[in-house]
């Protein structure tokens, strides 16, 4: 359940972050925002001048510091509607685990599927999270917790899976490697199990964002070896990306009108954001340096960030062509990094497997590359 909405978020995090007195003598030198719900209840994380991170849940115009599991550092990835905050968070053995914090629970560690660590990245009405855990010291698999207990979704055979979204039904998207270590985008439902997708004819695609419809959009490779954006609505594949005829495309979002967002990169080019609604593909206009297209708000916006002046910054955008003063921005110095959760956790524990080019790793690019 990601429903961002950039522009009340961050600058709500901002004020939060000024206006909070119990921090100590720390300065918060960054504040990031990751999500928002319905009731306006912003999370994210803040960052000192010595690095170190805090959670944190903007609530009411005041700021809670989610503390940690006895490490040092920590940081929220979602929040639902009814305010249950997810995210990572170091324990007292330095190794991050996922947790979830409600306040009348506080901060509670959802444990792995054996091995050191885990990673919470998305949670449902219902409070069913979803992430990927290690099973061991060289592997990790993506996990559903129901509240009471993490259950292992496997893999197609090969080491690593890894989710990335869930829905009101409990349906979970992702990708997870196949006997041959090929990542295969999978569609997870209770009553089945984990089912991989069809590809656009290549070796490797990802599930990013599933609705509350069971559409299901990412990324998939070609058998030309391009990445073209992907829709699958239960019974087909809509290759997106033929309609975009250039570069690589990237699906990231979809929302409850299964209006789609996404990338796409051409060379050294800037990438530019394309939206796909009523079945008419459009490439937006790369007036204002967009650089990272992530999400589709329910009523209509694009949340993304743009990159200026050496810095991101948060936009929010309407889907129909913006004129040139519609995209909202922050104040420069305010860093906004819509940045995958997974890319946050793979660099502290994963890093292993960037080595070996198992998970890609610049940004967005994290799911694609090979």
């Amino acid at each position: 359940m990601k429903a961002f909405a950039a522009v009340s978020l961050t600058l709500l995090l901002h004020g939060a972050a000024m206006a909070q007195a119990g921090l100590g003598e720390r300065k918060t030198e960054e504040s990031i925002a990751a999500d928002v719900n319905i009731a306006g209840d912003v999370v994210g994380e803040i960052r000192d001048s010595d690095g170190i991170r805090r959670a944190i849940l903007a609530r009411q115009g005041k700021m809670i510091e989610l503390g940690t599991l006895g490490g040092s550092d920590s940081y929220a990835t979602a929040v639902n509607h009814a305010g249950v905050v997810i995210g990572g968070a170091l324990n007292a053995n330095n190794a991050w685990r996922a947790f979830s914090y409600d306040q009348e629970n506080g901060m509670r560690d959802l444990g792995t599927l054996g091995g050191r660590s885990s990673l919470a990245i998305a949670i449902n009405r219902d409070g069913h999270v979803t992430g990927y855990a290690d099973v061991d010291d060289r592997t990790f698999h993506a996990f559903v917790h129901n509240g009471k207990e993490m259950k292992d979704l496997g893999t197609f055979g090969g080491k690593n899976s890894y989710a990335y979204a869930i829905n009101s039904s409990g349906h979970v998207v992702g990708a997870a490697q196949n006997v041959d270590g090929y990542r295969r985008a999978f569609l997870y439902k209770p009553e089945t199990g984990m089912v991989e997708l069809p590809t656009l004819g290549g070796r490797i695609s990802a599930a990013m964002a599933i609705n509350d419809k069971g559409i299901v959009v990412g990324a998939s490779e070609t058998v030309d070896r391009k990445w073209h954006a992907f829709l699958y609505d239960g019974k087909r594949m809509i290759d997106l990306g033929a309609m975009i005829a250039k570069g690589n495309s990237y699906a990231t979002g979809i929302n409850r009108e299964g209006t789609v967002v996404g990338t796409i990169r051409s060379g050294d080019n800037a990438p530019l954001t394309f939206v796909y609604e009523q079945g008419k593909m459009r490439i937006l206009p790369n007036r204002n340096s967009l650089y990272l297209t992530t999400k589709v708000t329910d009523d209509g916006k694009i949340i993304g960030a743009a990159y200026t002046g050496h810095k991101y910054q948060a936009f929010a955008m309407p889907t129909q062509a913006p004129k040139a003063d519609s995209t909202w921005r922050i104040v420069d110095w305010l860093t906004f990094f819509t940045i995958l959760p997974i890319v946050l956790w793979a660099v502290n524990h994963v890093w292993r497997d960037y080595r070996a080019g198992l998970f890609g790793a610049k940004r967005q690019q994290v799911l694609w590359n090979t």
